[in-house]
C-alpha cells in the first residue's frame, strides 16, 4: 500500500474508534441506568401523564441511527483522509520528483518549497543546499578532467612526433632527441605525480600527527634556497611557534608549493619573498608573500582553479604542472582551514593559510 492510502486507513481507523468510544460512553453512563420497563412508585396517587422511556424501546431507536452515524464517520474519514493525506504529502512528491531527476543527472532543479518553515520545508532546504554544492562539484570535476587531459595530452603528443622524427630520420641526432624524450616525460610524471597527490588529499587518507608550521617553513625555505639564489631572489623567514594537527609529508607539499610559486613568480631580478608564521586565539596562520607584477582581484580569485597561472612564468626552466595552488587549497580543506589569495598593492601576491591550532604541549 502507498503511503497516502496507510494515512487515510490510519485517519478513518481514529475517527471510527472515536465514534465507537463516544457510543461506548452514551451506553455507559445512559442507556443503562434506563429500566426495562416502566415503573410505578407506590403510594402515588393520581395518574401520571407523559411518556416513560424504557431501555428496549431507546434502543430500538438508538441502534439504527448510531450505526448510521458509524457510516458516515467511515465515508468522512475515507474521504476527508484522502484529501488530508494529499496534502500532506504534497511537498515529499516534489521532493521525491527532485530526487527523481538529480539521479537522472540534472543537477540544476531546485525545489524552492513554498511555505511556513515546517520538516517538509527544511528537508527540501536541505536537499536544495546538497543538489547545489553536488552541482558545483561535479562542475569542478569536470573542468579539472577536462584541463588534466588537455594537460597529459600535450606531452604525449610531443613524445609521439620525436619518436616519429626519430623512425623516419635515422640520421638524426638521436642524443638531441632523447634529451627531449626525457624532457617530455618528466613533466609528464611531475603532472601525474601531482594529480595523484591532489586526489589524496581531497579524500582526507592521510594520518593526523602533532604538526608545527613553522619547521616546515624552514623546511621548505632551506629546499628552495638554492633555486630562490640562482635567480636572484631574497627570503625572508620569520614568526612564531605555529602548532597544529595534521599530515607532516601534505603540509610540507603545502608549505613548498607556496613558496616554490612566491620564487617562479617574481620579479626578473632583485625580488623578495616573505615566510611569515603567526598564532592566533584558535587557529594558526602561515603567510607567504612576494613581489612581482600587479594582480587584479577578479585574477587571484581564478589563480586556485587547476591549470590557472596568473602571468607567465619568468623561470621557465621550473614551470611547473599548474597545480600549485591547486594543490594548497586542496590540502588546506582537507586540514579544516581556509586560504585566502590578496594581491599586493606594489606588485605581487599575499598568501595566507590558516589551519586550526593545538596546544603546543598536548603532544607531550
Amino acid at each position: 500500500m502507498s503511503v497516502r492510502l496507510k494515512l487515510t486507513l490510519s485517519y478513518t481507523g481514529f475517527i471510527m474508534l472515536a465514534g465507537a468510544l463516544l457510543l461506548a460512553a452514551v451506553w455507559l453512563f445512559l442507556l443503562r441506568y434506563v429500566p426495562e420497563r416502566a415503573l410505578i412508585i407506590p403510594g402515588s396517587t393520581g395518574t401520571s401523564h407523559g411518556v416513560f422511556p424504557i431501555r428496549s424501546n431507546l434502543l430500538r431507536v438508538f441502534a439504527p441511527r448510531a450505526a448510521a452515524v458509524l457510516a458516515f464517520l467511515l465515508v468522512l474519514g475515507l474521504g476527508g483522509g484522502w484529501i488530508l493525506a494529499g496534502r500532506m504529502l504534497g511537498p515529499l512528491t516534489r521532493i521525491t520528483g527532485a530526487t527523481r531527476l538529480a539521479s537522472t543527472g540534472s543537477l540544476s532543479h531546485r525545489i524552492r518549497l513554498p511555505g511556513r518553515k515546517d520538516e517538509f520545508r527544511e528537508l527540501a532546504d536541505v536537499f536544495d543546499s546538497m543538489l547545489e554544492r553536488l552541482e558545483a562539484h561535479v562542475a569542478e570535476q569536470q573542468r579539472f578532467a577536462a584541463n588534466a587531459s588537455h594537460e597529459l595530452r600535450t606531452p604525449l603528443a610531443v613524445s609521439k612526433a620525436l619518436l616519429d622524427v626519430a623512425r623516419t630520420d635515422p640520421n638524426r641526432d638521436t642524443g638531441e632527441i632523447i634529451d627531449r624524450l626525457h624532457a617530455v616525460n618528466t613533466r609528464a610524471i611531475d603532472l601525474t605525480e601531482a594529480l595523484l597527490l591532489l586526489s589524496r588529499a581531497d579524500q582526507r587518507s592521510f594520518t593526523r600527527e602533532h604538526v608545527d608550521l613553522s619547521l616546515m617553513a624552514e623546511e621548505a625555505t632551506e629546499t628552495l634556497l638554492p633555486l630562490a639564489e640562482k635567480h636572484g631572489v631574497t627570503i625572508e623567514t620569520r614568526g612564531d611557534i605555529t602548532p597544529t594537527i595534521g599530515s607532516p609529508a601534505l603540509l610540507l607539499q603545502l608549505t613548498t608549493n607556496l613558496v616554490h610559486n612566491a620564487i617562479v613568480h617574481n620579479l626578473p631580478a632583485q625580488g623578495t619573498v616573505w615566510v611569515n608564521t603567526s598564532v592566533r586565539p584558535r587557529t594558526v596562520v602561515l603567510t607567504v608573500e612576494n613581489t612581482g607584477e600587479k594582480l587584479t582581484p577578479e585574477l587571484v580569485s581564478t589563480l586556485t582553479e587547476p591549470f590557472q597561472r596568473g602571468t607567465e612564468r619568468i623561470r621557465t626552466d621550473h614551470a611547473g604542472v599548474g597545480l600549485g595552488l591547486a594543490i594548497v587549497k586542496t590540502i588546506t580543506h582537507a586540514h579544516d582551514g581556509t586560504l585566502t589569495l590578496t594581491p599586493r598593492p606594489a606588485g605581487g601576491i599575499r598568501v595566507a593559510v590558516e589551519l586550526p591550532a593545538t596546544d603546543r604541549h598536548s603532544d607531550r
